[in-house]
């Protein structure tokens, strides 16, 4: 369609296209960066923090995928990345809870030096999608997936600090338990955009 400012060489979408590709990038590279310290570290926080991260590069791969597509469709997009986001905030809690009964011994440097580089990493794509959030509800989707990262990651290095100089390990799994809790209210308003802008676009 002509005329739509959609066009695979509109000056707009390339640049929508330029920010998502390197959000996806990073998010990709700090969700595997985050997976092997979790594990390795034995933190629900981390672990939690790379699957929002895997959240986030899936919105915005998602976000990629339409950027020339209508409305209704990019509505639709939406409703998938909050889906996703919510069965992994489900996913998150479940594993916080194994966690709180088999046990874990989190290793708080590692938290708060993987923690900090993903705080850096996602506090540039917020500022980048800030820019151009309001040009679609698949841009804003990818926006709020980030806002909640970055909140994400001030939890996981505070409870880092906290486990570092109490060794109260409890404090890792409720911070593994808020981001899930977190994860899956960002989901929701990511559903509720997205039924609104259905609405919009079938009207």
């Amino acid at each position: 369609m002509t005329g739509c400012g959609c066009e695979p060489g509109d000056s707009k979408s390339e640049s929508q296209r330029r920010i998502l590709l390197i959000a996806l990038g990073l998010n990709a590279t700090m969700f595997c960066v985050g997976l092997a310290a979790g594990l390795i570290g034995q933190s629900s926080g981390l672990l939690a923090d790379s699957l929002d991260m895997l959240a986030d590069a899936t919105a915005y791969a998602i976000a990629i995928a339409v950027l020339t597509r209508g409305a209704l469709f990019k509505a639709r997009a939406a409703t998938v990345s909050g889906g996703i986001l919510l069965v992994l905030g489900a996913g998150v809690l479940i594993d916080t809870a194994r966690r709180g009964v088999t046990g874990s011994d989190p290793e708080s440097l590692l938290m708060i030096g993987v923690a900090s580089v993903s705080l850096a990493v996602n506090a540039t794509v917020l500022r980048m999608l800030g820019k151009v959030r309001g040009e679609g509800v698949h841009l804003s989707a990818s926006w709020i997936f980030t806002r909640a990262d970055v909140i994400a990651n001030i939890g996981v290095i505070l409870s880092g600090l906290i486990v570092a100089l109490s060794g109260f390990r409890y404090v890792d799994l409720i911070a593994g338990a808020a981001i899930g809790l977190y994860v899956m209210k960002e989901a929701l308003e990511i559903l509720g955009a997205a039924k609104e802008a259905r609405a919009k676009a079938a009207n």
